[in-house]
């Protein structure tokens, strides 16, 4: 079972803070280390120095049978055992020891006999100096690392800030704003160096404006067409109209009929893309409103109102909605087909195959249908479309046992 970790754990000033922290107490370390050995060494060798020097002294002097000056003596009471054992065998050393309860610096060098002759040297001043450094090199390491952390966190921010604000136009520009930008084009220094954010941004904003003038290209190009196709469908449908009575008639009339839902449903779209359109807003008995949609698609349809509420919303957007969802779910489903209203919650479900994978995740694509069905994906674009403009949300998923499930739910304030 691997641990869950909260979400601020994975931030990017979060982990610049953490290596930064890492390094500075490893740089300090090695510093410290370095400073303390270095220092050490030189004290004890010092100390060393003069201790040997005061036992050749008092070898000298014990040799010559004069009195042994003061710290000096045979075997005298606190000599390490060690450094006897060494004595004794024939060599010399020194050792730092506690004696009396203060730090000492030991000499001892073989007397007569199995005895040692040992001198004493006060190693007090030389042990406070060590701990004093060693105190002064961790105060200096914690108040570097604070300091570096500080500057750290300071130029991590900035970084960070920008890279939220880059995120939050790459929202925007997802969410449909493609005016976002994440630099003022008009404020810009050209000439001003830019480091690896301001090239994320700069690439950011010329995807943004290279994808807004195709958009607008390709909205341009499905108005011209859809406007082009309209006088032609006119005639071509009068002209269907004159023709004798007969199957090749009928047939001619049913694909001037689709031809002219097509351009009307480009034209429709065209219209939503420019992101221009307004609301004519009345009050909507959202049960009432369902049922007279299912009546006028001539669908077998099951209308359940479990809860109606009067909604404020657009009465001709609506219906446009809950035609397509319906028409669709006739079209590319099975019976049987529910519509039910439970508050301001639309849902319109089939029995079919269900929706397919790339539409329950990332929405309707216009000219898009899978599996040999006939249409044009445009259906449920608009009913999309639509129900942005209403402010509404429209949700598809399938059913665990089967069938597609469309969910129309209308945002805002209903009216028991």
């Amino acid at each position: 079972m691997r641990l869950a970790l909260p979400r601020w754990t994975g931030t990017l000033a979060l982990k610049a803070a953490a290596f930064i922290t890492v390094m500075c107490c490893a740089l300090a370390a090695l510093l410290g280390i370095l400073v303390h050995v270095s220092v050490t060494n030189q004290t004890v060798g010092q100390a060393r120095d003069l201790a040997l020097s005061r036992l050749a002294d008092a070898t000298e002097a014990y040799e010559a049978g004069d009195s042994l000056l003061p710290g000096a003596g045979v075997d005298p009471p606190g000599l390490p055992t060690s450094l006897r054992a060494l004595a004794v065998a024939g060599h010399r050393g020194t050792m730092v020891a506690d004696h009396e309860g203060r730090p000492t610096m030991w000499a001892a060098g073989p007397a007569d006999g199995d005895r040692a002759l040992a001198v004493v040297v006060d190693y007090s001043q030389q042990a406070r100096t060590i701990n004093a450094l060693d105190r002064a090199i961790l105060w200096s390491s914690a108040l570097a690392i604070g300091a570096t952390l500080l500057v750290g966190a300071f130029a991590v921010t900035r970084v960070t800030r920008r890279l939220h604000a880059t995120a939050r136009v790459a929202r925007r520009i997802s969410g449909g704003d493609l005016d976002a930008r994440v630099d003022d084009p008009r404020t810009k220094d050209p000439t001003r160096p830019q480091d690896e954010v301001a090239a994320v941004a700069a690439a950011l904003d010329s995807m943004a404006a290279s994808l807004q003038g195709k958009l607008l290209s390709e909205q341009r190009f499905t108005a011209d067409v859809a406007h082009e196709l309209r006088t032609p469908l006119t005639g071509l449908h009068a002209a269907a109209e004159l023709l004798p009575p007969g199957r090749p008639t009928e047939l001619v009339r049913d694909r001037v009929a689709a031809l002219r839902t097509l351009t009307e449903d480009l034209l429709e779209i065209s219209r939503l893309d420019t992101g221009r359109e307004r609301l004519d807003l009345d009050a909507v008995s959202l049960g009432a409103l369902a049922e007279r949609v299912v009546r006028a698609s001539g669908t077998d349809t099951e209308v359940r109102v479990v809860r109606s509420v009067v909604v404020e919303t657009d009465r001709r957007r609506l219906e446009r909605v809950l035609g397509n969802l319906v028409a669709n779910a006739h079209r590319h489903g099975r019976a049987p087909v529910s519509l039910t209203v439970d508050g301001p919650t639309v849902t319109v479900r089939d029995h079919g195959d269900g929706y397919p994978e790339y539409l329950v995740e990332h929405g309707p694509q216009r000219f898009r249908t899978e599996g040999g069905s006939k249409g044009h994906g445009l259906g449920l674009t608009i009913a999309v479309g639509q129900a942005e403009v209403l402010g509404a949300e429209l949700r598809f998923r399938n059913a665990a046992d089967g069938g597609a499930v469309a969910v129309l739910t209308l945002l805002g304030s209903p009216h028991p």
